[in-house]
């Protein structure tokens, strides 16, 4: 040690403005100036992909913010449609004569047929749907726009090319030459699909929707909020405010930790086996899904509301403690109240991670073919993600964009859910 310090002037060590000492602050700041690009960098880099994300994505769904409509008048023929239950009117041949009107040198039966595909195949219970709904129209004229069929709404947003040799278009010339009679007599519109989130799922894509998935959704997080909720709340208590130390107790935590881990395939496996095997709860309802995402998301609530109730100044227990209070009226009156807004953050950011959970639903069977919005818990349903993943494996080139278009709903809630925990956490947190 003597005869490195035997090497070093022992008057730069003391005289600041030394060449030696000089250099070793440029050092130091191009030390600190590397750290900051390369922080800087990694920022860049993640915003960068984060963009290419979006913008792809954006790019992908472009086509199905608007769906391709074709504006046609319907004869309610009362000799098609009984008064008495017109659920069970001969629609299809209303439909045919209200497109066949416009094509009235085509006598051909086969040509007739692919005449009436340019319209999508579900328009007769479209038409069947808005009779049941004014039954006054029977016997007259109705006017209304309905969606085109999956390959001529994308023919009509350039998807598919017209240029591009016969054989490898999914239309025809003469299919095309068709749809041309109705473009120039301006029967075709391009409305904003609302469609897309107020209709149920079909195997249609131009009439496909997320109501049900949605509002699958919501029962699933429903169900997990008031298991997780409660339950999570009172674990954090019990280990932060009662638990002595003891080798069971740092088993829990541990164990409680580690829960957070472990991949959610492992949730899904164990619903699969005890709620559904062992219990023999309805598969695909949305109260087995939100049973399997609580126990996905307790140890986040847990680990979430611990920080939260070891955040609040011990004074504030000694304090009520000194004024007479009990020890669980000190939680409940003093603690809880100040733990409150981040053990509901946790509870936020819990819930938004179970909301894009795939996996556990896939197991539990939440990725069935559902036609309607489920009526309650015990109803089959399905979810925006396992709706994502049937709609990505679906071959019709319609669904593609959907497909986007749902990722980017799905993405929605999850940043309104943490943007609500943010202004809780800003609105209510306690600076101590």
């Amino acid at each position: 040690m003597t005869d490195i310090l035997d090497k070093i002037d022992s008057k730069a060590l003391h005289d600041w403005n030394s060449p030696e000492n000089r250099r070793r602050v440029q050092k130091r700041y191009a030390r600190d100036r590397l750290l900051k690009i390369a922080g800087l960098t990694a920022i860049g880099l993640a915003v960068l992909l984060l963009g290419i994300l979006v913008t792809s994505l954006l790019y992908s769904a472009r086509s199905a913010v608007t769906q391709s409509m074709v504006e046609l008048e319907y004869f309610i023929d009362p000799a098609k449609v009984s008064r008495d239950a017109p659920e069970r009117g001969s629609y299809r041949s209303i439909v045919k004569k209200a497109v066949l009107t416009h094509y009235p040198e085509v006598t051909n039966r086969r040509q007739q047929r692919k005449i009436v595909k340019i319209l999508s195949g579900g328009v007769s219970y479209l038409v069947r749907d808005h009779v049941v709904a004014n039954p006054d129209v029977m016997g007259k004229t109705i006017s209304l726009k309905l969606p085109l069929s999956d390959p001529f709404d994308q023919l009509n947003k350039g998807v598919i090319r017209r240029d591009l040799p016969e054989n490898q278009r999914r239309v025809s010339d003469k299919e095309i030459a068709w749809f041309d009679v109705m473009v120039k007599k301006d029967l075709i519109h391009n409305p904003i699909n609302w469609g897309l989130i107020f209709n149920n799922d079909s195997r249609r894509p131009e009439v496909a929707g997320l109501r049900g998935a949605i509002v699958g959704s919501f029962y699933i997080l429903l169900v997990c909020f008031l298991i997780s909720f409660p339950v999570g709340i009172a674990a954090a208590v019990y280990l932060e405010e009662f638990a002595r130390k003891s080798r069971m107790n740092d088993i829990i935590e541990v164990n409680i930790n580690n829960l957070a881990a472990v991949p959610s395939v492992v949730f899904g496996l164990l619903g699969l086996a005890v709620f559904l095997g062992f219990f023999g709860l309805p598969r695909s309802a949305p109260l087995v899904g939100g049973m399997v995402l609580s126990l996905m998301t307790l140890p986040t609530i847990i680990i979430a509301a611990r920080a939260a109730l070891k955040a609040v100044p011990p004074s504030i227990r000694e304090a009520a403690l000194g004024m007479g209070a009990s020890r669980h009226q000190v939680i409940q009156h003093h603690v809880l109240p100040l733990a409150m807004p981040g053990i509901l953050t946790g509870t936020i950011i819990g819930l938004a991670q179970a909301l894009g959970e795939t996996a556990p639903l896939l197991l539990i069977g939440m990725n069935a073919f559902i036609t309607s919005d489920p009526g309650s818990i015990m109803e089959p349903a399905t979810a925006l993600p396992t709706q994502i993943y049937s709609w990505a494996d679906s071959p019709e080139r319609g669904f593609t964009s959907r497909t986007s278009a749902a990722i980017i709903v799905l993405l929605g809630f999850l940043v309104i859910m943490n943007t609500v925990a943010i202004i809780l956490r800003q609105k209510f947190e306690k600076k101590w």
